[in-house]
């Protein structure tokens, strides 16, 4: 079955920090960052992720791949290649893929017992 792609093939998430702590068991209420990816097509979506820091320069890149037809949940905090994103450092990524994509950006915050989760759409960049 053929599905139509949708989405676009560059995302941005301005907003990147994994709180440090957490109250709960692990791993379900570890606080962490994560990307939520859709890709709705019938070709698998190669995904590279690029890291930019405040002070330092960007790392990356981080690869992955969503297969056709399916969803996929990254948490940041789980990327070790090239090197770990630390919880309590402000960053933002840049997401790129070779189909297009739909991404979603969560935060779970699990540093008090009352938790927060936050979610936004990623923002579409059109290149």
């Amino acid at each position: 079955m053929t599905t139509p792609a949708i989405g676009t093939t560059t995302w941005v998430v301005a907003d990147g920090y994994i709180p440090p702590g957490s109250t709960g068991p692990a791993p379900a209420m570890t606080s962490h960052d994560s990307i939520c990816m859709l890709n709705a097509g019938s070709d698998p979506a190669h995904v590279t992720i690029e890291v930019f820091y405040t002070d330092r320069e960007p790392v990356g890149p981080y690869e992955l791949t969503v297969p056709a037809r399916r969803a996929h949940h990254q948490r940041i905090n789980d990327l070790r290649g090239p090197e770990p994103i630390l919880p309590g450092i402000d960053y933002c990524l840049v997401i790129r893929s070779d189909r297009p994509l739909v991404v979603q950006h969560t935060r779970l915050d699990s540093r008090q017992a009352e938790n927060a989760l936050m979610s936004t759409i990623a923002y579409p960049a059109s290149l």
